[in-house]
């Protein structure tokens, strides 16, 4: 128990780059005391001690606003940054080197008895707010967003955001040529991505989707027409000024590809 309390405290240093020294993590952090109380509190819970423990537990809740119930289990170097409000229910079960920010929630969603808290892998790190609810398992190396709501399993190495929590994956080809579209016409679809629930994003997406094939087309076509000894007026584009998205983003967007566009006698 000893060097596991040993743990917590170094690998606050990698963590929390405002901790300076030994002695200062110890007086001042509520996290460690929260973690140091509670693996007294979960030895005492193990030797049948079941009132003293949760008497201790309770102790450490008014002092630091952390509520860690003794029956839950957690692995080595585990940090909890700032702490007020995390609650962590007593069929948790935390991996190693995890980390949890304040406002953190381990919840349950049954009243029966049994496996009703979240398991989490190790080098898990969840963000303020965020509520992990019902026996669900966050695999290795998961990462959840602040105040997301997780209420199913999450893999191996995902991020996950939102109300419901959703798995944040990487950005597919043709998600990738709608942000090229996107610069090119000086207009960001408000960062929003296919599977948000907007139809204006959607609307635009698709927009964005047949602007890209035409231009594919028309470059083809200016090509076949050269090839052929056919002679081209390259006109330059007009620039679009779009109001609500400010003179900057439209001049430097607009005028970037009619610039492109005089430059390039292919189209």
């Amino acid at each position: 128990m000893f060097s596991r309390i040993r743990e917590d405290i170094y690998c606050i240093f990698e963590r929390d780059p405002a901790a300076r020294y030994v002695f200062e993590i110890i007086t001042t952090y509520p996290g460690i005391h929260a973690i140091i109380i509670h693996r007294i509190s979960h030895w005492l819970w193990e030797q049948g001690f079941k009132w003293f423990a949760r008497v201790l537990s309770n102790v450490a809740r008014w002092f630091t606003g952390i509520e860690i119930h003794p029956g839950a289990t957690i692995g080595r170097r585990f940090f909890i940054d700032h702490g007020m409000g995390v609650v962590i229910g007593e069929t948790a079960e935390i991996g190693d080197d995890c980390t949890l920010y304040h406002g953190v929630t381990l919840g349950g969603t049954s009243w029966q008895k049994g496996k009703r808290h979240p398991t989490l892998g190790n080098d898990v790190v969840i963000g303020a707010g965020a509520k992990i609810l019902g026996p669900i398992t966050l695999a290795n190396g998961a990462r959840i967003g602040s105040n997301a709501v997780v209420v199913k399993d999450v893999p191996e190495g995902a991020t996950v955001v939102g109300i419901p929590g959703k798995v944040v994956t990487p950005r597919k080809l043709h998600e990738k040529r709608r942000e090229e579209i996107a610069q090119k016409m000086g207009f960001d679809a408000y960062g929003a991505t296919q599977d948000m629930p907007d139809p204006v994003a959607n609307a635009v997406n698709r927009m964005l989707d047949h602007i890209h094939q035409m231009d594919e087309r028309m470059d083809k076509l200016c090509e076949e027409i050269h090839r052929l000894g056919g002679v081209l007026e390259v006109t330059p584009l007009p620039e679009l000024v779009a109001e609500g998205f400010g003179e900057e983003q439209a001049e430097g967007g607009i005028s970037g590809s009619s610039k492109r566009d005089s430059q390039n006698p292919n189209t």
